[in-house]
């Protein structure tokens, strides 16, 4: 009962449901860019990665903010403080976004399992990494 206590505390719980609205944050204004983009013009693939990358930094922006905030309760807001923060945030982002990208095709051109079971593996790792990447190096008191 105590292990169970340990893993499901506020912190966790918190980043889980952080991690929802990232991902509602994510598709939703990959929606909007998209169609905006369509109206404007611009279809297919071009429209489909401008959109991706909008909505990438909108969702990585919005769970800076709702981690800090939210789930490891850091209030320091000194400029300098809060630069090397959301950098140290980003990389990270952007590391597990690059070995999630590499596990994907790992196990769905070599080891040839199905790509389902591969995105939701890929996505156990990326909440997993950006947790401990958060809580170590990140938001560290």
């Amino acid at each position: 009962m105590n292990r169970i206590r340990k893993i499901l505390n506020y912190e966790t719980i918190t980043y889980v449901i952080v991690g929802v609205l990232t991902t509602v944050v994510d598709y939703f204004v990959f929606i909007l860019v998209n169609e905006a983009l369509k109206r404007a013009g611009t279809a297919g693939p071009d429209a489909a990665v401008t959109a991706t990358a909008v909505s990438w930094v909108a969702a990585v922006l919005f769970a800076y903010i709702a981690n800090k905030l939210v789930v490891f309760r850091n209030y320091d807001f000194g400029a300098v403080h809060i630069l090397k923060e959301a950098a140290a945030f980003f990389a990270a982002r952007i590391i597990s976004g690059l070995i999630s990208l590499f596990l994907m095709w790992l196990m769905t051109a070599v080891l040839h399992q199905n790509e389902y079971l591969a995105k939701v593996l890929t996505s156990v790792f990326n909440l997993v990494f950006n947790y401990v990447a958060s809580k170590v190096f990140i938001f560290r008191h």
